[in-house]
């Protein structure tokens, strides 16, 4: 009997007795994620952004690749018109250049060569609107027209945009608010090409002042001279001024609606109560709690832009990569559809990591993610 209760009593005092925590990486990796949660958040966040661009990706490959036609069928057929061959020799390019462009066996064959080269090799294979030029390169060179003309018009939008929304909200009522306003609400919505069309037909064919179409003055060497700079500038202003015009009134409306609920906010009484001047205040206490909104919106448009406004791009004919996009599915370039495709993914999705990263450390308001 004394040795049973002995017994008893030290499994209970084993019971009892705190466990061990198991020792190992996997713990201290927690710990030390515990302790700085804006790294556990960060490392959380940069997994969901793997995820996602796997998944657009995937996507993306997939849905190109139903679209109907034989692109390297159409390439010989051209090639035919314009030279002789015999049945064997085309048999044999066929051949060569479907192991070329990636287009050998199924779909998920080719879909594992693509991924397989776009994050190891960082190539897409060459492009067939300009063969055998690389994809990459093809993409490269309409790149820097396309962040020129439609990165700067963003920008210049969105700066005006936001002052003018944030005025039209602190001056509701007024007679120059309410115009700006009932503008913005009837041209807000009215596609960049129909501007387009308009600024057109006025400055460049009844005022004649600016040219109409392409990015510059073909007959002025490309650098950085003073006479292809102002080429430059004269052919995109047209173009980027559609987009602004249009950018502006968006950009206005939003701010405005986001002004006006914080106008009755106690703060603001207290500042004008304080004798703040309403210049201050509206700088320094109301704009500053709108902004944030207004800046995640700001940075998603900027990662729109790889894909290139596509019918104003065509419009002036600007050799962005709007109008790439399009000579290449005219002629199923499925490598430089996706290069382009692929770039408006990672620039989107990237846009929204950084912007969800700093998000927490510009405003306190913003929780981490749990």
């Amino acid at each position: 009997m004394t040795v049973t209760t002995s017994t008893a009593s030290s499994q209970q005092d084993r019971d009892e007795r705190p466990t061990e925590p198991p020792s190992g990486p996997i713990v201290s990796i927690r710990s030390v994620l515990a302790r700085h949660p804006l790294a556990a958040y960060a490392l959380r966040r940069f997994g969901l952004y793997l995820i996602e661009l796997w998944g657009a990706l995937t996507i993306a490959f997939f849905f190109f690749r139903m679209i109907p036609g034989d692109p390297i069928q159409t390439f010989i057929q051209t090639l035919q018109q314009n030279y002789v061959y015999n049945q064997q020799a085309s048999a044999e390019v066929i051949a060569r250049y479907r192991k070329e462009f990636g287009l050998e066996g199924n779909v998920f064959t080719q879909y594992l060569h693509h991924m397989k080269k776009l994050i190891f090799e960082h190539d897409l294979g060459p492009s067939l609107i300009n063969y055998p030029t690389p994809a990459q390169d093809v993409i490269m060179q309409s790149l820097p027209w396309t962040i020129g003309l439609l990165g700067i018009s963003a920008v210049i939008a969105w700066v005006l945009g936001l002052a003018a929304g944030a005025l039209a909200g602190w001056r509701r009522g007024k007679l120059g608010a309410e115009i700006s306003t009932n503008l913005a609400i009837i041209l807000g919505h009215v596609p960049f090409y129909f501007v387009a069309l308009i600024l057109v037909y006025v400055f460049a064919y009844t005022l004649g002042l600016l040219p109409a179409r392409s990015a510059y003055d073909s007959n002025i060497p490309i650098g950085f001279s003073p006479s292809f700079l102002l080429s430059l500038l004269q052919h995109g202003f047209l173009p980027a001024l559609s987009i602004v015009i249009i950018g502006i009134f968006n950009w206005l409306l939003s701010t405005r609606m986001l002004m006006i609920p914080v106008l009755g906010e106690d703060y603001l009484t207290y500042a004008e109560a304080k004798g703040l001047k309403p210049g201050r205040i509206l700088s320094r206490y109301a704009l500053r709690n709108i902004y944030l909104p207004q800046v995640t919106g700001f940075g998603i448009s900027l990662g729109f832009i790889f894909n290139g406004n596509v019918l104003v791009e065509q419009l002036f004919n600007y050799p962005g990569l709007g109008s790439t996009l399009v000579t290449a599915i005219t002629q199923l370039d499925f490598n430089t559809i996706l290069g382009v495709t692929d770039m408006a993914i990672v620039s989107v999705l990237t846009v929204n990591l950084v912007l969800d990263l700093l998000l927490p450390l510009l405003d306190p308001r913003v929780k981490y993610w749990r």
